[in-house]
């Protein structure tokens, strides 16, 4: 039996260790752990690898969101669209602005927001869409534009899962009036801790989140309105700079991966997989599959030495925390079916061929 990790982290590190090291001890040695030099140069870097003017580095996924909703004026009175296949981290921050939040059900080869959907859920007080790249699989960004435009609606992408990602050549990350990436240490691009992004071709976007994130600063001492604490740190920009140097070769062993588990699973009738459609360039931060009887075959591959991930088994929509919004089951059943029967599976870089076919062949096994 062989032992499958969901995530190797330390071999994928282990190869970097001596950059890494480097990284971290240049910040010890000048001592510039907020707002240091390695901020400035990983922002430009991460802006000229998403084909975006401006990146401003923050504390965390979450909070790149929330500040972007907020410099573009989101909050109370206003509704925001998004979708309820994804973590907390995309709904939380829309209701911190204040605004309330408009669920679309998504599209169920893709799992990605229903663009047919999104017109009916449009009110007059609907004023941007939060589209998730869910995956690590750009969303159909030029219908959601489209609609964008002709409603007059924001649009900021979570880019959270999708770092790399393309849309007919062109990267997430680069549709909207801002998009938000997390650096969490799983994430194909991650941090040693909390971090994210905000990447915008709006320099006065750009500007506002740099001061929100600062506690409202326009100079060291001078406060020009209400801010918070959101900065990214220096020691996690320097390691996430000397990571996306090996982020494109590390994409692209996701999709060699995900491409051979693809011919694996074909013809499979138990196991569906996520449909990338033409001229989209997924960098599969998951490998998702839909199979029958879901935790049984998760714990069969656990038996087997394999390990999984469930991501989500609960849609917002359904979460205690919101029972005030009042949506009953059956709202969103593409949403909800799929949340019964998602498995998630290994994928990382430094994966093989060998490893990838056993996978395969214990799940086949699964689920016969």
């Amino acid at each position: 039996m062989q032992k499958i990790p969901f995530l190797d982290l330390p071999a994928q590190h282990a190869p970097l260790r001596a950059e890494l090291d480097a990284a971290i001890q240049k910040v010890i040695d000048k001592c510039d752990f907020i707002g240091g030099n390695a901020v400035r140069e990983f922002e430009a870097a991460f802006a000229e690898f998403c084909g975006t003017r401006y990146c401003v580095g923050v504390s965390n996924g979450t909070d790149a969101i929330f500040l972007a909703l907020k410099a573009l004026g989101i909050g109370p009175g206003d509704e925001v669209i998004t979708v309820p296949n994804t973590f907390i981290g995309t709904s939380a921050p829309i209701l911190r602005t204040g605004a309330g939040i408009r669920f679309v059900d998504c599209h169920p080869e893709t799992m990605n927001i229903d663009v047919s959907k999104i017109e009916a859920a449009i009110t007059h007080r609907t004023r941007a869409i939060v589209p998730v790249h869910l995956y690590g699989q750009p969303a159909d960004m030029a219908t959601i534009n489209s609609i964008a435009r002709q409603h007059d609606l924001i649009v900021v992408e979570d880019a959270a899962q999708a770092h790399g990602a393309r849309l007919h050549g062109k990267p997430a990350g680069s549709f909207g009036r801002a998009a938000c990436f997390s650096f969490y240490p799983g994430k194909n691009l991650g941090a040693f801790g909390d971090a994210g992004a905000v990447v915008t071709d709006d320099e006065n976007v750009a500007a506002r989140i740099r001061s929100l994130r600062d506690a409202g600063r326009s100079s060291k001492y001078e406060h020009t309105e209400d801010g918070y604490n959101h900065r990214l740190d220096t020691l996690q920009a320097a390691v996430l700079g000397v990571k996306l140097r090996y982020l494109p070769e590390w994409n692209q062993q996701r999709r060699q991966i995900a491409a051979r588990y693809h011919e694996l699973f074909a013809g499979q009738d138990n196991i569906t997989t996520v449909t990338e459609p033409p001229g989209y360039e997924g960098v599969y931060h998951l490998f998702v599959v839909r199979v029958p009887q879901r935790d049984a075959v998760q714990k069969k591959l656990a038996e087997a030495g394999i390990d999984t991930g469930i991501h989500y088994p609960l849609p917002l929509h359904l979460q205690p925390v919101y029972a005030g919004m009042n949506i009953a089951r059956g709202r969103f059943p593409v949403t909800e079916a799929a949340a019964e029967r998602l498995l998630s599976l290994p994928i990382f870089p430094g994966m093989t061929d060998t490893q990838v076919e056993y996978v395969a062949a214990e799940l086949i096994k699964a689920v016969a």
